[in-house]
């Protein structure tokens, strides 16, 4: 085990988030990952997120999901996630709307299953095949349990040899579905980038989803919340963590998340080498999210 630099401080380990929940007024929450696994809730974070907004904490979810917050209100609904848990949805999707909106009238290419339409219903975003589009919205996968990357290589290929725009509503690279891990668009976005494509990516870690998701805390709260007072929870480095980081926000991780099978068994001091070995390194850490 190589140690660490001692320019990097150590990620600190928590037991509970109450152990910190007086330093914040915001929590910036994932919810795939941290909230639940797409099957079912995970109580104990549910419970965590409510006992943050009984001690006056906002909570804002934020999700590379794509498609608009209505579509998320219900499947959170669905998993009896109550509204006490949390002030506001903020979806990938919604980002991507508006970058579609940019674009009024343009034919465009979705690549992505039908379960993901919501996300452009009312826009003028006409459909049509490949070979007509001028630019493409890419939401996933058509069959996230059986392709892969490669089933997409030529496809791609022809994109980035007419120089056409991907626009990327999720880019998650995988995720955890009930303790399987499947593809999402972010692995088709970084496979168009190597073949030099341009990729606009609508969600975590860029920055337009943690704007977006600060003004309606801020409504939410009626006053301006300073940014050393939010937090950001995930479960996936490349998005969760950069995005916390680059936004100044403290960053926590859920090590029971996509990187669970790297984490979870290890002691403490595996996974302060196991950080130190990351392009992005949390400010905490946590097993599960709980108070």
């Amino acid at each position: 085990m190589r140690p660490l630099q001692p320019e990097q401080p150590l990620t600190q380990a928590l037991t509970g988030f109450s152990e910190i929940a007086g330093k914040f007024d915001l929590c910036l929450c994932d919810i795939w990952g941290v909230v639940h696994n797409g099957v079912a809730a995970h109580r104990e974070a549910v419970e965590a997120l409510a006992a943050m907004r009984r001690q006056g904490m906002a909570v804002v979810l934020v999700t590379n999901a794509p498609r608009p917050r209505q579509a998320i209100l219900t499947q959170l609904a669905q998993l009896a996630v109550p509204d006490e848990a949390f002030d506001a949805v903020v979806t990938s999707g919604d980002v991507c709307r508006a970058l579609i909106e940019q674009r009024s009238g343009e034919p465009m290419y979705m690549l992505g299953p039908d379960r993901d339409l919501p996300l452009i219903a009312g826009l003028d975003a006409p459909r049509v095949a490949s070979a007509q589009a001028r630019y493409v919205l890419c939401t996933g996968f058509f069959d996230d349990e059986r392709e892969t990357v490669d089933t997409y290589a030529e496809l791609l290929d022809d994109f980035a040899r007419r120089g056409l725009i991907l626009i990327c509503a999720n880019p998650d690279l995988v995720v955890d579905r009930g303790g399987k891990i499947v593809p999402c668009a972010g692995s088709l976005a970084l496979a168009y980038e190597q073949l030099g494509g341009q990729v606009i990516y609508a969600g975590k870690p860029h920055r337009p989803i943690y704007e977006m998701a600060l003004e309606l805390a801020q409504v939410k709260r009626g006053g301006p919340i300073a940014r050393e007072r939010v937090c950001a929870i995930g479960d996936a480095i490349r998005t969760d963590i950069a995005g916390a980081n680059a936004f100044n926000a403290t960053s926590v991780m859920v090590l029971a998340g996509i990187h669970a099978q790297d984490l979870v068994a290890q002691s403490w001091a595996e996974r302060h080498d196991w950080f130190s070995r990351q392009t992005h390194r949390p400010d905490y850490a946590i097993p599960h999210l709980v108070w």
